[in-house]
């Protein structure tokens, strides 16, 4: 079986889901969507990415398939494919800068995160610390975004992309607090972000994708 389409399985409100999904609208690149219930995952997602987790990008092709099992990894198939907004940075300095911003998205902000917003599952009484823990680096954020217009500079680009999902998921843990917080910038990027065409065009509803009878 050998589809015209890449095909993403994705699920909705996942945020390494929806930076890959902002990428894949962003370039114009089309897909199949294939929803997944975390709860009872397609056995062809499965099949292709035995760790289970989304996003999975599957690119057929008759003379062999390739798989994505990294969203970042998508994020870069994506645009480099097609960049019609410019989000890749045009300089090495400008790659290294928003690489380093990612990456300590994707390590000690997002592990602080996980604490703050599921406190059992580290055996916590509170996310409290680490929800401290991490408003420090969004204060630099906040930082920097009181210097620009965005985390990438003057337009929304990589790093925004790769960044504000995780933001969002922060904010929405505690939405009354985030919102007391000195982070005026910050606050109105990521409101900005939440209004944006972009966003509501990635976070669509989709049914879950019905696997069928015997499809492998």
């Amino acid at each position: 079986m050998v589809n015209s389409l890449p095909v993403l399985y994705t699920f909705r409100r996942c945020p390494y889901a929806m930076r890959a999904r902002l990428a894949l609208h962003a370039s114009g690149m089309a897909t199949e969507h294939r929803e997944v219930v975390l709860k009872n995952k397609p056995a062809h997602l499965l099949s292709l990415s035995p760790k289970g987790t989304v996003p999975v990008l599957w690119l057929p092709g008759a003379a062999g398939s390739k798989v994505l099992e990294q969203s970042l990894d998508i994020m870069f198939w994506a645009l480099r494919q097609h960049d019609p907004l410019g989000w890749l940075p045009a300089s090495d300095a400008g790659m290294a800068d928003a690489l380093a911003l990612i990456a300590h998205n994707d390590g000690p902000f997002k592990q602080q995160l996980d604490r703050f917003k599921y406190p059992n599952r580290s055996h916590l009484e509170s996310g409290v610390a680490d929800r401290d823990a991490a408003a420090i680096w969004l204060h630099t954020l906040d930082a920097r975004l009181r210097a620009q217009p965005e985390l990438a500079g003057e337009h929304f680009g990589l790093s925004d992309a790769a960044i504000a999902p995780f933001v969002r998921q922060y904010a929405h843990t505690d939405p009354t607090w985030f919102a007391a917080q000195p982070w005026p910038a910050l606050a109105s990027w990521l409101t900005k972000f939440e209004a944006s065409d972009l966003f509501q065009a990635i976070m669509h509803k989709h049914a879950p994708w019905p696997e069928p009878a015997n499809f492998l």
